[in-house]
């Protein structure tokens, strides 16, 4: 017989979230891809702190010196003899910081344009959409030489310069959802009551598309990281003394065939930690899809 807990538990049933919750745990792919994320990104903020070496420092001894436990460069160590692990580790706190705040400020851009040109519509909406697919037309790069060069190479000109040409892909994805959603009986409720579209938007719209953004946020963090690799091996990102996975793999790439692992290193943390945000976006759809219930 069940116990009154349990019985009022099965009334009650499961919310959206702690629905998706239960399968997200049972993807494993997700979840081996969240813990090893995590484990990345603690280890790039901890570890250059326990780590003998400074991420700047050379070691005059080493200068190019292959993976050994002797020495204590267990990474080896580049041409200039700085430390290859804690260079990778500062490197991925650089490249994971610009990937998150490029990407916050970019969601959230995508998220009041989309909203507000579906909620609107009309000339309004057309107005807007136009704007989006000028934006497309633009070659980011060259965009990014231009600021580069009249800006200087700051790290907040990369968040900028991503930020910039990464806002449109959400902006449409929001305003396909919020075309459906302002049909909806609590949206015209709100209306009847005199509520201002404002309200409308940010306390009935925004909150329906969570899931929607939620998702397509895991997606679009790998592609940041990935343009700000992609602009640092250009040599339009990151500079020295400063790193990120971008320069180290620049440094790599120059000297692969001499000193392989200066090049291996960082093109290995950054393909993991793209395929960990893919994994866990995967998971993150099905688990978010009511058709899987």
């Amino acid at each position: 017989m069940l116990k009154p807990t349990e019985i009022e538990a099965l009334v009650q049933g499961r919310s959206l979230w702690s629905d998706a919750r239960r399968r997200f745990i049972r993807n494993k792919a997700a979840l081996i891809s969240l813990g090893l994320l995590l484990f990345v990104a603690l280890a790039c903020i901890v570890g250059p702190w326990l780590l003998p070496h400074a991420f700047d420092s050379a070691d005059w001894d080493a200068m190019s010196a292959a993976p050994s436990w002797k020495n204590a460069h267990f990474w080896g160590t580049d041409d200039a003899g700085r430390d290859l692990l804690v260079r990778c580790l500062v490197g991925g706190r650089v490249s994971l910081t610009v990937g998150l705040l490029a990407t916050l400020a970019s969601v959230s851009l995508g998220i009041v344009w989309g909203a507000t040109a579906g909620f609107i519509g009309g000339k309004v909406d057309s107005l807007m959409m136009r704007i989006v697919d000028m934006m497309y037309a633009i070659p980011y790069l060259l965009i990014a030489i231009l600021l580069v060069t009249i800006l200087g190479r700051e790290f907040y000109l990369v968040v900028l310069t991503i930020t910039v040409f990464s806002w449109m892909d959400m902006a449409r994805v929001v305003r396909g959802q919020t075309l459906s959603l302002r049909s909806m009986e609590y949206v015209e409720a709100a209306r009847a009551m005199g509520v201002s579209t404002t309200r409308i938007i940010f306390r009935h719209i925004v909150p329906n598309l969570l899931g929607v953004v939620v998702i397509y946020t895991t997606v679009t963090v790998p592609g940041v990281i990935l343009t700000e690799s992609v602009l640092s091996f250009l040599g339009l990102g990151i500079q020295e003394p400063m790193t990120s996975w971008g320069v180290l793999i620049q440094d790599g790439a120059k000297a692969m065939e001499v000193t392989p692992w200066i090049l291996l290193f960082p093109a290995g943390l950054l393909s993991i930690t793209l395929y960990c945000f893919n994994f866990i976006g995967d998971g993150l759809r099905d688990a978010l899809d009511p058709k899987e219930r």
